[in-house]
């Protein structure tokens, strides 16, 4: 057992808080500090199904990807989804932080993990934010490259494959080898023009809309939308075995576990 403000210290040094972009909401979100932590379920989403996970678990804590709570909330209503539940998380005295762009932008973190898992290697900066109180630089997404140049239907097929999802969505740009990539998690269509200027093969990200994919043609660059969730549920394991060594060194015994039931919200029918 530890204090929650103990975890919360632990993923201050994961993924520090000013990492963040300033319209994000990471940090604790429910509960408080000197609560105490037997056990934490890591996961992408605070959804019905991972609450249900934390409770039938006996976790005390849940460490998150993406915010519970993103906006401000002006009434608290228990029949609807948000609220039931915040109900739910105070009844058993569950703990919710999260770690969102903090944890995009940070070393380690959701975009070392995705490239790694699709076979990049030399990364380098992609998006820079900022630069850290270290003069490192802080950057949304990753450049990398692959160890042989190959056609964009086997880079896909290899996304596809390394990823937890079914299929991906490919824009073909036409007859051009795959070798420096462009990558950033989630939802990054915004960056096309900065990937493809910055010489990029091939974008990897999610949620891509159709004229933003007609852009990238134009610009000669293929894109490979993995989805939201293909491109950011690999860091949960990541995280979970980050937390467990780290929390390894405090005083007490803390269990932290995975959420290993989650899906992606589209199919291909």
């Amino acid at each position: 057992m530890v204090k929650c403000q103990v975890v919360m210290d632990v993923l201050e040094t994961i993924a520090p808080k000013r990492f963040a972009e300033d319209w994000d909401n990471p940090g604790l979100l429910v509960g408080a500090l000197n609560q105490d932590v037997h056990k934490i379920l890591v996961c992408l989403d605070v959804s019905d199904e991972v609450v249900e996970q934390a409770i039938d678990a006996g976790a005390d804590m849940i460490v998150a990807h993406h915010p519970l709570i993103f906006r401000g909330i002006k009434k608290l209503r228990t029949d609807l989804p948000l609220g039931r539940r915040l109900q739910q998380l105070l009844k058993h005295d569950i703990a919710v932080a999260a770690a969102h762009t903090n944890l995009d932008i940070a070393e380690g973190g959701v975009n070392d993990v995705l490239a790694r898992a699709i076979g990049l290697a030399k990364l380098s900066s992609f998006v820079i934010e900022s630069q850290d109180i270290d003069g490192s630089v802080l950057s949304m997404g990753r450049m990398g490259s692959l160890t042989a140049p190959m056609t964009v239907q086997d880079f896909a097929a290899q996304v596809r494959d390394a990823l937890p999802t079914e299929h991906v969505r490919l824009v073909d740009a036409g007859a051009r080898p795959v070798r420096k990539v462009a990558i950033c998690s989630g939802s990054g269509a915004e960056f096309i023009q900065k990937a493809a200027f910055m010489g990029a093969d091939v974008y990897v990200t999610g949620d891509v809309k159709y004229h933003e994919a007609q852009q990238a043609v134009e610009l000669g660059m293929h894109v490979i939308d993995a989805g939201h969730f293909g491109t950011e549920f690999p860091v949960v394991e990541v995280l979970k075995q980050r937390l467990t060594e780290e929390l390894a060194e405090a005083k007490g015994s803390v269990e932290v576990m995975a959420d290993q039931s989650s899906k992606d919200f589209f199919t291909v029918i």
